[in-house]
């Protein structure tokens, strides 16, 4: 399928990886459970070992087992994403070979990142050799010292076909909209900028791949299908309860953070891989507070009180 093509859009989770608390490991029943809560909810694709799935914190052997489960479970649903968060273009093609044969849709590639970023031809040739294993590749523009601007991105994108798009995050939407002007025809834009998903969509983003997402699926697909329907009062109202929850999970931790927002709803997703600490007893009553402001949009019944 050619990258004009593709049509990935709307509600797209970035998966959290769960991990048993007593050794870290795969929690393979509490990720199959996952993807039946997420797909319940009426999501358009699901995303693995992405940043909030402590992509980098998984090995190649481990991010294919989890893109496999989660392929298993979806059975053809809904596109299946995996991420790859690694720091040279040897180390990305080894999860891009890892994880392409059990059936993944796509990948989502950040560039490289370890302190000295490449430069526009360097980007360019490590998307093509991404591209070149023979899947979609998403660019998820996040590494804040090898953020890439719009022009490199849109050379990227006109210059290597198998690149399908880009995942915006970094909280800027003045570079979303940018992106979204610039971008050549057919090419994919998602919003990672959580707390703005609703003018983010409203400026015509093809969907989102977000934290916010995963914490509060239900939220945000009615968020998506009220912008598109043109019921800006509803959105509004619904970008109120995703503002209130991000605030309360963003910040150091973050993976532990939407763990514990995860796990009060009664889905069991485990811990976060070390170092990444445990959540504090502020940060839970913070996340409680926001998550009785969700309860009636998502349709839950927190486990704690």
């Amino acid at each position: 399928m050619s990258s004009d093509q593709i049509a990935w859009s709307g509600i797209i989770p970035p998966m959290v990886t769960p991990f048993r608390r007593e050794d870290e490991e795969l929690d393979e029943d509490a990720l199959r459970g996952e993807v039946n809560t997420l797909l319940q909810a009426g999501v358009q694709g699901l995303c693995v070992t992405g940043s909030t799935g402590e992509g980098a914190a998984v090995t190649a052997a481990e991010a294919r087992r989890v893109a496999s489960v989660v392929v298993q479970e979806v059975r053809g649903r809904v596109p299946v994403i995996a991420g790859i968060i690694q720091n040279s273009t040897r180390m990305v093609l080894d999860y891009a070979d890892a994880v392409r044969d059990v059936g993944v849709d796509g990948l989502q590639v950040t560039p490289v990142h370890y302190l000295f970023a490449p430069d526009a031809d360097g980007t360019v040739n490590y998307y093509r050799a991404v591209a070149g294993r023979g899947l979609p590749v998403m660019i998820y523009n996040v590494i804040p010292w090898a953020f890439l601007e719009s022009p490199v991105l849109v050379r990227v994108m006109s210059e290597v076909p198998g690149v399908v798009g880009v995942k915006q995050s970094g909280g800027d939407l003045h570079k979303l909209a940018d992106l979204l002007l610039t971008a050549p025809h057919g090419k994919r834009i998602f919003s990672a900028v959580d707390d703005l998903l609703y003018p983010s969509f409203a400026l015509g983003a093809h969907g989102a791949i977000a934290a916010i997402l995963t914490i509060l699926p239900r939220t945000s697909v009615k968020l998506w299908e009220a912008v598109r329907e043109g019921q800006h009062d509803t959105a509004r109202a619904l970008h109120a309860i995703l503002l209130r929850m991000w605030r309360a999970v963003d910040g150091p931790n973050m993976p532990a953070r939407a763990k514990a927002a995860i796990a009060l709803q009664g889905r069991p997703v485990g811990v976060a891989r070390s170092p990444s600490a445990t959540v504090t007893d502020d940060d839970t009553a913070r996340i409680i507070e926001a998550l009785r402001g969700a309860s009636v949009s998502e349709g839950i019944t927190l486990t704690a009180r």
